[in-house]
């Protein structure tokens, strides 16, 4: 998975790269706020993103912010990495969008579990995303079989887009994934049975 690293402090941002890499992350990495806006707007930007709070031009917090308000990236996990360890802060933080909140200085195993969390946080959205699409999928199909349908009220044929008459299960099954099967019932039994017994 890729991962957005947004620092300005450049060994930090050396550091983190270099551990992502170890624990097989493909990371994006820009040294401030506006860089980082560049980067998410491209057309596959990534879905996990390690950010500082304090940076150049467009801070932590703003950028946050930005993300919340674009609804393409609505599935970014973001972390929000700071030295700050006020518990407003803290709120503050995650009210303007973070995912998650870490303190410098901080344990790389700590992160990593983070990591980890966010991961599994995207990989969920992304496969209840892929369901979504697939029931209005079926849905569109289900409505397929709205609106109004001609039909004869003799033999009870339904008249197709191409003016042929059909039988009312020839059509269902062309125009859904419905299957048949034949019986009879007790009104048309005895209706067949009153028949037989005249003849």
């Amino acid at each position: 998975m890729r991962v957005l690293i947004a620092d300005d402090d450049p060994v930090l941002r050396h550091a983190l790269r270099a551990q992502l890499k170890e624990w097989r992350y493909t990371s994006v990495v820009v040294e401030d706020g506006d860089s980082a806006l560049v980067a998410l707007e491209r057309p596959d930007p990534p879905l996990l993103a390690v950010i500082d709070w304090n940076m150049p031009g467009m801070d932590g917090v703003e950028l946050c912010r930005h993300v919340r308000a674009t609804p393409r990236l609505a599935a970014m996990y973001m972390i929000l990495l700071t030295g700050n360890q006020d518990q407003k802060d803290v709120v503050a933080g995650l009210e303007s969008g973070a995912d998650d909140y870490i303190t410098k200085p901080f344990s790389w195993e700590e992160l990593r579990a983070r990591l980890r969390i966010g991961s599994r946080i995207v990989g969920l959205q992304q496969a209840l995303a892929t369901r979504v699409d697939e029931l209005q999928q079926a849905l569109v199909n289900v409505k397929r079989l709205s609106g109004l349908l001609p039909i004869c009220a003799y033999c009870k044929k339904i008249r197709n887009s191409g003016d042929y008459w059909m039988q009312v299960e020839r059509y269902l099954a062309e125009h859904s994934e419905a299957e048949f099967s034949h019986g009879i019932c007790p009104d048309c039994l005895q209706t067949q049975l009153s028949f037989d017994q005249a003849e």
